[in-house]
């Protein structure tokens, strides 16, 4: 395998690096959100009721898309840009993501139409940001000298991750002018990135040259997919049952999925030039800090989706809100989450540059980890001064969290293999938010299907409801609630029909399909849901910060990786396991 050696990059470069990637990473991850909040306005937009049965599939793929795209391709063009350059992957996935947005945001279509034209959109976009996303950190971590790389690595981080909790702040503040701003709103900052980078980013990390892994490629990407869509419709019903787990298409999916990946793994050990070289996982800073990313990003998107419902679906009805208004006020009252870890994030990333990363990352993980346990202690119709003091620190321990254990895995690795770790950092951190729907809505469901119909038959029934009517609706799948609680619209008007609302006294149907009725009735089942949830969350929380202990402090690493001699051995190191 043959190194080309390049230029040491100038003061003056570095800065124009971390201000473009920094911009790169922020667009795209408030792009992952952005949709999240937005999805009653954009289906407003298109004309289609998301709460048909036909039409779940569309809005699940809406969102999820653009994740999967981003989860898949990471890896593969992490390693692209190791052969080809990053620099020239990284303006492509700006290119791309560019004109993706505009083509999103002058859809023509509605209905089916329109939501499949969106969806594809979507997918685009997810392609250039998987791109923009791979390279990044890599070409950070080229730029920058050992000493300075923490800091550097935590400002694009902080400004990434906190993208995608300001995203929801930005698709309640848009939908609320015109749907189509939610997509438009990435065109102005994706022209001015895609000429910056073009104009001013340079090469000047070791570029590798090898041949093109296609077995290691396709078997990637297809065993990803194959786990994601059969996770995207195992939340779905299926002959009876609340969701779709017991269905067999859902179950070839996911088991020839993980057989996919296993087999992606004995190629690797076999071609002589793979694509992701899995000797990087017996470095143990790298394979912890890995799985701590791993977990912080399913817990992470997890409680975003928790809140949305939570806020949207239950709370701010029950405070007087239309649950026409709910996006927007959602994204407001959780601001406290996004200035939480806006304060700490570039802290940790410029100490943990004297100090190590492990006092951060471990002690993010902790303060994370109880927030999520003294959030199940709250009853579903909060006070909000307690409600944003746990968000907020929250937010400070994802902050401390984010650009030490960044840190861990990139100092972590030889330095010609920098592309490729880039790559499986964002697949870890893309697939633990694709990860986190299918697990969180599962256990939310399973809360839910535990008490929700008798709940609702129950409430139905005291107010008037023939019991054949209320047995009908209570006995929908719960999913249809929760996407309902999710999206901030009442059910009971579809669940009961015309016929029904139409026999009851004016004033009682008015109340059923007003703003207290559906999240009074829900408010109960959803905080036995989410108990367990939140629990899960903490576990996996409490798991990371081990993991982060594990890793190490990230200080000898670095200065060992400081010498080039060491990087070369240690790359040889680990060619020789490939090998062996």
């Amino acid at each position: 395998m043959r190194r080309r050696a390049r230029s040491s990059p100038s003061e003056r470069y570095k800065w124009t690096a971390l201000s473009n990637t920094t911009l790169g990473v922020f667009i795209v991850l408030i792009n992952q959100s952005i949709v999240i909040i937005s999805l009653p306005s954009i289906f407003r937009g298109i004309h289609l009721d998301p709460l048909q049965p036909a039409n779940i599939g569309y809005l699940l793929w809406l969102l999820m898309g653009f994740l999967v795209v981003t989860a898949v391709l990471v890896v593969t063009f992490g390693r692209i840009g190791d052969m080809f350059g990053r620099v020239r992957m990284y303006n492509a996935g700006f290119l791309v993501f560019t004109i993706a947005s505009i083509g999103l945001s002058v859809v023509p279509s509605t209905g089916s139409a329109g939501a499949l034209e969106l969806i594809f959109g979507r997918i685009v976009q997810g392609i250039g940001g998987a791109l923009l996303m791979a390279n990044s950190t890599a070409i950070l971590t080229d730029a920058f000298p050992q000493e300075e790389r923490g800091m550097a690595l935590g400002i694009n981080m902080v400004a990434g991750i906190a993208g995608s909790f300001i995203g929801l702040v930005v698709g309640g503040l848009v939908s609320e002018i015109d749907w189509r701003l939610v997509f438009l709103v990435s065109v102005p900052v994706g022209v001015f990135g895609t000429v910056w980078a073009y104009l001013k980013l340079e090469d000047v990390g070791e570029r590798v040259k090898a041949r093109t892994d296609w077995w290691g490629n396709a078997t990637l990407a297809v065993g990803l997919v194959a786990i994601l869509v059969g996770i995207t419709y195992g939340i779905q019903p299926y002959g009876g049952h609340t969701m779709g787990w017991t269905n067999p298409v859902v179950m070839a999916e996911i088991i020839g999925g993980v057989g996919l990946l296993l087999l992606f793994a004995w190629i690797e050990t076999r071609v002589p030039e793979p694509m992701c070289d899995l000797g990087l996982f017996r470095i143990r800073a790298f394979s912890n800090a890995g799985a701590a990313n791993l977990l912080s990003a399913v817990g992470r998107g997890g409680l975003q989706f928790i809140l949305i419902i939570w806020l949207q679906g239950i709370w701010l009805p029950l405070h007087g809100y239309s649950f026409e208004r709910t996006p927007l006020w959602a994204g407001i009252y959780m601001v406290p989450l996004s200035v939480g870890f806006l304060l700490s994030g570039p802290v940790a990333g410029f100490l943990s540059d004297r100090f190590g990363n492990r006092p951060f990352s471990v002690g993010g993980m902790v303060l994370a980890s109880s927030s999520f346990a003294l959030l199940m202690l709250l009853p579903t119709d909060f006070g909000y001064v307690g409600f944003a003091a746990l968000l907020f620190v929250n937010g400070i321990g994802n902050g401390l969290f984010a650009a030490p254990n960044t840190t861990s895995i990139m100092n972590s690795v030889p330095a010609a293999q920098r592309g490729s770790a880039s790559g499986v950092r964002a697949t870890f951190m893309n697939t633990g938010f694709v990860l986190s729907i299918g697990l969180f809505f599962s256990l939310m469901i399973a809360g839910l299907a535990a008490r929700l119909p008798a709940a609702m038959h129950a409430g139905l029934v005291a107010q008037g409801v023939p019991a054949a009517d209320a047995s009908r609706a209570a006995g929908v799948p719960p999913v249809g609630s929760l996407f309902a609680a999710f999206l901030g619209n009442n059910p009971m008007r579809t669940l009961l029909g015309p016929h029904v609302l139409g026999a009851l006294p004016a004033s009682r149907a008015s109340y059923i399909t007003g703003k207290s009725f559906f999240p009074s009735l829900i408010s109960g089942p959803f905080h036995f849901g989410l108990v367990i949830a939140f629990s899960t969350s903490a576990v996996m929380c409490a798991v990371a910060a081990l993991a982060s202990w594990r890793a190490g402090s990230g200080r000898e690493p670095q200065r060992r990786r400081a010498e080039p001699a060491i990087d070369e051995l240690a790359a040889a190191e680990t060619e020789a396991w490939v090998g062996a």
